[in-house]
């Protein structure tokens, strides 16, 4: 494992790298016809989970000081709700801009320091127990990702597919 100038990411380096092999395995063999599927017109599709993955980590790229426009921001920024009378974009889309920011994005985990960690970064949750700083906006991406990983894993069960399989690709180091 590449070691992290912060020591307080110690534990979200592995985090990351996980979440971007779960990514990436929780698709493996969906269909693009499936991935647009909703269940009884109540559940998002898995594009729309997938596309808001990918918002999560052009978020935390930005917020780490990359300067990269999410191509489907229109579609997904901050959570936009599904509308079934938008053309969304296809998973292999999906996972080409994945595989373009997260590199970027694990390098910038690496480089930070506990000072831009404590940085403030105003979320608007005045929650007296959380510091809205960017080090826990780092967190609150990691557990959405966790969440949106999880609803695609659902759904694939839904749709009539295996359950994600845990096999890590050991040359994918970000």
């Amino acid at each position: 494992m590449d070691t992290p100038k912060s020591k307080r990411l110690d534990i979200i380096i592995p985090a990351f790298r996980g979440h971007s092999q779960n990514f990436l395995l929780v698709l493996h063999g969906i269909s693009e016809d499936d991935a647009k599927k909703r269940i009884e017109g109540r559940t998002n599709h898995i594009v729309w989970m997938a596309g808001n993955f990918l918002d999560m980590r052009f978020a935390l790229g930005n917020v780490l000081g990359l300067d990269l426009k999410n191509p489907h921001n229109d579609l997904f920024f901050q959570g936009k709700a599904l509308d079934e009378n938008l053309n969304y974009p296809t998973l292999k889309e999906l996972k080409e801009n994945f595989h373009q920011i997260s590199p970027l994005i694990y390098n910038k985990l690496l480089e930070i320091s506990d000072e831009d960690l404590d940085k403030d970064f105003p979320m608007g949750m005045n929650i007296d127990f959380f510091p809205e700083n960017i080090l826990n906006f780092i967190g609150m991406c990691i557990g959405r990702e966790d969440y949106l990983c999880g609803q695609i894993g659902l759904m694939r069960r839904i749709l009539g597919y295996e359950g994600m399989k845990y096999d890590f690709d050991k040359d994918l180091k970000y």
